[in-house]
């Protein structure tokens, strides 16, 4: 079973920066068939999506995010780094690295999250 491990969040100032990396223990199988993304989360509320890369390789962002955060993936090393700048305190959220086969059949993963928490 493959496991998303992310790591590198934490406690930030407004204005500052985080980059957020998730690693996969292996390839997966069928790897050119998934889209690959980050989600976040806060108490009481639904996971959204921050950004996605679609098959093809073109990236999608949330409108709260265009302009200040940056996905982008190593598919040699299986990482997945989601870029975050100029942070604000709506930030703040548990966020997800996510695997998924936009065509189904597929086993979808999600990493454990790691926290991030804009503050000053």
């Amino acid at each position: 079973q493959v496991q998303l491990v992310e790591s590198g969040g934490g406690l930030v100032q407004p204005g500052g920066s985080l980059r957020l990396s998730c690693v996969a223990s292996e390839s997966i199988p069928a790897d050119h068939l998934y889209e690959w993304g980050w989600y976040r989360q806060t108490p009481g509320t639904l996971r959204n999506s921050v950004a996605v890369i679609r098959r093809g390789g073109r990236s999608v962002y949330a409108d709260a995010v265009k302009g200040r955060f940056t996905i982008s993936r190593d598919s040699a090393e299986n990482t997945l780094f989601l870029q975050m700048d100029n942070l604000r305190p709506e930030d703040t959220a548990v966020y997800y690295c996510h695997a998924e086969s936009p065509g189904g059949g597929l086993p979808k993963y999600w990493g454990q999250g790691t926290r991030v928490i804009v503050s000053s």
